[in-house]
């Protein structure tokens, strides 16, 4: 067996060594130099459990970037992702998601679907929202539009049709053939494998509970007897029914530490990226397994950080969790998809409360290729004119029109389309000679930075009083501070910092308290008691109007 100190051959940092300025074309390299003939094949993978959020995307998004890499090199590549939907359920979670992408509560679906099941492989266990065949192919359903969502074509692979279809039962007789050795090589990664253990899980005919306990096997007929005992699954004891039995190689599932590698070998893997838990546990265990008992190469890993949501870890359990298409509702695809092309090797949050600071990145990033901008290194503007193609997919001409977030923010404050065009123009967001499919393209942006308002309640989620003048009480001293502060906008057209010190000032010049002053302003915009930062606020928006509603004119 491999010697666990002597793993460099099949280091899964070593992929991605930060030489090139994309990655994916590191992990292309790598999958050249290991060899293989086409199709090439770069799989993902998971376990369906609670709801598949935006972090289970990472290995899709990744594999699609390196998939994408080898194609420009003229090979036939598959995108597969398999569903582990033969894994037993462990646990209920607190959210499921339905087909559309909203988030319920567990006790907001049929609850008893899952609660019933416990112990039970997904495919076995009844949708609880009553619209897919079972809770793993809904789940896989949900991956599937994910994907589309964000433009990636990925073959969806079930486990539990790759069981009952027959294709893993070579490798799981020859597993079982070789049980003991099987046994001893993973006693070399766990502590728990003690000398009854056997690499196969029955699936109960009484209960239909998956059991770990196989008391005989017969490698030559394809069955193994079992007993349907007691399963762990954290702080609780999922019981066993007790029953004795016979099951066929179809009729259970290897443990993970085995079922990976025979995914491997099955399916041809050349290319897999893997969070950084993977590393450490699963794909050494993987790796030997797959040259030691299995006889194949393991296919090329990566390993990628995982990313937090708003600074706290994703968790179907604990329901801290976001959808492709919540975020897309703030954001446009090639934004996120930008998010996944950024270096994997370094762990990053993915704000939702600032989700326009990565607006404002994507947007140098593409002006940056477009070579607008000034300020830039040569590695920047190298990893821009690489990468920028990759994550747009199909290039434009010219650069697309991008009002900037907040200012599309500050623009949702209203209804009307043709004000918002109007303010945009006169801002010099939208060029003059900018074709309606470019504008209309441009404005779509507005929407989804009304939603991010709205969704937070952040500084921008007010509506506008701009049809009628709210009735506001102004005294002769904070009318005369208003004007001179429509005066000092209309005269030197400041930034939202500036203008911010200077409705302070212009206050204490008036000897006027400031948040009474403040309070006038934002009940002159909202009819509002309070509002956002005012100053950065009226910095955004059209010049004109703010004028002429600090002098109160209709």
């Amino acid at each position: 067996m491999t010697d666990i100190a002597d793993e460099h051959e099949h280091d899964p940092h070593a992929t991605l060594t930060g030489e090139r300025v994309f990655w994916a074309d590191e992990a292309a390299d790598a999958v050249e130099a290991r060899g293989g003939d086409d199709p090439l094949v770069v799989k993902g993978g998971i376990s369906p459990s609670g709801v598949p959020h935006l972090g289970n995307m990472n290995e899709i998004m990744r594999g699609h970037y390196v998939a994408a890499a080898l194609r420009e090199r003229g090979h036939d590549v598959r995108q597969l992702f398999t569903s582990d939907d033969r894994d037993p359920l462990r646990g209920l979670p607190r959210k499921l998601a339905d087909l559309d992408g909203d988030i319920v509560d567990l006790g907001d679906v049929n609850a008893g679907a899952l609660g019933r099941n416990l112990g039970h492989p997904y495919t076995d266990i009844p949708d609880p929202f009553g619209c897919c065949d079972s809770y793993g192919a809904h789940f896989s359903n949900l991956i599937e539009r994910s994907a589309d969502r964000l433009g990636v074509d990925v073959e969806t692979v079930s486990n539990t049709e790759l069981y009952e279809g027959g294709t893993f039962e070579t490798v799981t007789r020859d597993l079982l053939a070789n049980a003991d050795d099987a046994r001893d090589l993973l006693g070399e990664y766990q502590d728990k494998v003690d000398e009854t253990y056997v690499p196969f899980n029955p699936i109960c005919e009484n209960c239909g509970k998956v059991t770990e306990t196989v008391t005989a096997i017969d490698a030559d007929a394809g069955t193994v007897d079992y007993e349907c005992t007691d399963m762990d699954a954290g702080d609780q004891t999922i019981e066993g029914c007790g029953h004795r039995g016979t099951a066929t190689l179809r009729e259970g599932k290897l443990p993970w530490r085995f079922e990976w590698p025979a995914q491997w070998q099955v399916l041809g893997v050349d290319f897999e990226p893997f969070g950084k838990d993977h590393a450490e546990g699963s794909w050494p265990s993987g790796a030997d397994i797959a040259t030691t008992l299995l006889g194949i190469q393991p296919p090329t890993p990566m390993v990628y950080e995982w990313f937090t949501l708003d600074g706290e870890p994703f968790s179907s359990s604990a329901g801290n969790v976001v959808l492709v298409s919540d975020v897309l509702d703030l954001v446009d695809r090639d934004v996120l998809r930008y998010f996944f092309a950024k270096d994997p090797k370094r762990a990053r949050d993915f704000s939702i409360e600032r989700i326009d600071l990565l607006v404002d990145e994507f947007d140098r990033f593409e002006r940056l290729y477009y070579d607008e901008v000034e300020d830039a290194s040569e590695r920047e503007r190298e990893r821009a004119d690489r990468v920028y193609p990759f994550v747009v997919g199909s290039v434009p001409d010219e650069r697309p029109i991008r009002l900037p977030y907040t200012f599309a923010a500050v623009l949702g404050m209203t209804e009307d389309p043709e004000l918002r065009e109007e303010i945009a123009r006169r801002e010099g967001h939208i060029p003059e000679a900018a074709s309606e499919g470019g504008v209309e393209a441009a404005l779509e942006r507005v929407e989804r930075a009304r939603t991010w308002a709205e969704r937070t309640d952040n500084q921008y989620n007010y509506r506008i009083e701009r049809e009628t003048m709210p009735d506001v009480a102004i005294g002769g001293e904070t009318a005369a501070a208003l004007d001179d502060l429509a005066t000092f906008i209309e005269e030197t057209d400041p930034d939202g910092e500036t203008l911010q010190g200077e409705v302070y000032e212009t206050a204490k010049r008036h000897d006027i308290d400031i948040g009474d002053f403040f309070a006038t302003g934002y009940r002159l915009f909202f009819d509002e008691e309070q509002g956002p930062k005012l100053g950065q606020f009226l910095a955004d928006l059209d010049r004109t109007f703010v004028v002429k509603r600090l002098r109160r004119e209709e």
